[in-house]
């Protein structure tokens, strides 16, 4: 086989497989390691995979494992998802939205629930894959790429057939007046149907959001039932939204 053809091939299995070993595709393609690694290489130095160990794995699956890697304010994240895990029962239907908190929350899951799960985020569904006893439901639509979830009309009709117990919404601003913002207006629209097919919606939100307005309207405050922060109950910055009536944990 010559070099494009072992090239093209070694392309095919990452869009397949995001990972390929150096001594399986040595059997397959039948050459050496050594001539692998140069192809490999190769690869790697036009920016079509990247090296790692043994093998390679393919750039925009480096990118994404990346960023999951580097969360920003993660302890806080993570004391904010501990307090969020009371809210979870076996047998709830629960809807996962997209956003660095909730993908903390899904890899803290106990690892023994029994419920159903549906999810627009790319990252919370393989995480999940992990639980025995967890239904996990994708729901497909358009790949909004900068944040790797899925949003838009497919997702909004999925949604439209789901009763949920309880949604963790991802937000970006959360203000007592004008209520559930994000900086996407298709996202809006898709955690708006998230919203109206819950019947209990969560915010896990650090405490910066609190306040804060982006550009297109999610929907109103009193759509939240319960704010979970890193900050204590009895913060100050978290009193106008106890007068709006949200349970704060």
């Amino acid at each position: 086989m010559q070099k494009e053809e072992r090239h093209h091939y070694i392309i095919e299995e990452l869009r397949t497989y995001n990972k390929v070993k150096s001594i399986d595709l040595s059997e397959k393609l039948k050459v050496s390691e050594d001539t692998i690694r140069r192809d490999l290489k190769e690869l790697a130095d036009k920016g079509q995979l990247k090296k790692v160990h043994g093998g390679a794995m393919s750039s925009s699956f480096s990118s994404f494992q990346s960023s999951l890697n580097n969360i920003y304010a993660h302890s806080s994240k993570v004391k904010i998802v501990k307090k969020a895990l009371s809210l979870i029962e076996d047998d709830q239907v629960i809807i996962i939205d997209g956003g660095t908190t909730n993908y903390e929350l899904a890899k803290i899951l106990p690892l023994d629930l029994k419920a159903t799960v549906f999810t627009n985020a790319l990252s919370v569904a393989m995480v999940l894959c992990n639980h025995p006893d967890l239904e996990v439901c994708l729901l497909g639509g358009k790949l909004h790429k900068q944040s790797n979830l899925t949003i838009g009309l497919d997702v909004i009709n999925y949604l439209s057939e789901i009763h949920a117990d309880i949604c963790f919404l991802g937000i970006s601003g959360l203000h007592t007046k004008i209520g559930i913002t994000e900086n996407d207006r298709e996202e809006a629209i898709t955690k708006r149907a998230m919203i109206a097919r819950s019947n209990k919606v969560v915010s896990l939100s650090i405490s910066e959001k609190l306040g804060k307005i982006q550009p297109f309207k999610v929907d109103t405050i009193d759509q939240l039932d319960v704010l979970v922060t890193e900050l204590d109950t009895e913060h100050p910055s978290l009193i106008p939204f106890k007068r709006s009536g949200i349970e704060i944990l």
